[in-house]
This record gives structure tokens, C-alpha cells and sequence, in this order.
């Protein structure tokens, strides 16, 4: 098994939960907003939770199923992401430098889970 350290996926999200960290900590000083910031926390940083666990895991089923959640999570961060940039909570360059790195997770993440399930499904046929 690989180290998180040449593990992308969970490389990846870390940051991206760090990011996620940061603009909560931004959004509450200084924009005074508890709530949507509150929402991009909780999603943004379970991408990266839920990757860990996946890695950790003990079966191909836990992993995918925290694998299809990680997926989930980052598809709800990129909302909140979105509604931020369209209420001008963040800039639009904040936003878009945000959505690059969501964008990335969501690609790895399909990828894998897709993985996944075209394995499962040729394991199922053989």
C-alpha cells in the first residue's frame, strides 16, 4: 500500500481541506458568515476524511463506498464553491482557483470509482 505521502488523491484533498479551513476562517472574520462557509467546512474536509478512511479500509467494498462518498462530498463543495463566487462572498479569481483544485479531486475521484466498478462488475462476470 502506499504512503500518503506518494498517494495523489489523498495529497490532494488534504490541501484542499487546508483551503477549505482557511476560507471558513476568512468568511467568518471578515464577511461574518457562519453558515454557507459552515457547509463548504463540513464538505470540503470530508473529502479528505473520507479518502483516509478509504485508504485504511480492510475491504474493496469500504473502499469504495468512502471512495462514492469522497465523490459526493467534493460534488457538494463544488456547490457551495459556486454560491460563494455567485454572491460575491469570494471574488471570482478566489473562486475559480478553488474550483481548479475541486475540479481536480472530482476527476481523481471518478476515475476511481469507476475503477472500481468496472472491476467489481468484471470480477461478477468471470
Amino acid at each position: 500500500m502506499k504512503k500518503k505521502e506518494d498517494n495523489i488523491i489523498a495529497i490532494k484533498s488534504y490541501k484542499f481541506a487546508v483551503r477549505c479551513v482557511n476560507l471558513y476562517k476568512y468568511l467568518c472574520e471578515q464577511k461574518h458568515d457562519y453558515v454557507i462557509g459552515k457547509q463548504l467546512l463540513r464538505s470540503g474536509t470530508s473529502i479528505g476524511a473520507n479518502v483516509k478512511e478509504a485508504i485504511r479500509g480492510i475491504s474493496k467494498a469500504e473502499f469504495r463506498a468512502k471512495m462514492s462518498i469522497s465523490l459526493k462530498e467534493a460534488s457538494e463543495s463544488e456547490f457551495w464553491i459556486e454560491l460563494l463566487r455567485d454572491t460575491e462572498y469570494i471574488t471570482k479569481e478566489e473562486a475559480e482557483s478553488l474550483l481548479n483544485d475541486c475540479g481536480e479531486l472530482l476527476k481523481l475521484l471518478m476515475s476511481i470509482v469507476k475503477t472500481i466498478q468496472t472491476e467489481e462488475k468484471q470480477h461478477i462476470t468471470t
